[in-house]
């Protein structure tokens, strides 16, 4: 029993560190996603104008 709480107390910070950070980057990610989206339509409405000149 003393060896299972051990392996939680070793285990237990790097997984409550990798949690937060995942819930922390993910707005930025989110963020990224929309901008990728919005170049990628930039992009495109670029393309169309020089086909259309």
């Amino acid at each position: 029993m003393e060896e299972i709480i051990a392996q939680v107390g070793n285990v237990g910070f790097p997984i409550v560190i990798s949690v937060y950070l995942m819930v922390r980057f993910e707005k930025k990610i989110e963020i990224l996603t929309g901008s990728i989206y919005k170049l990628n339509g930039n992009i495109e409405k670029l393309i169309s104008n020089q086909k259309n000149n």
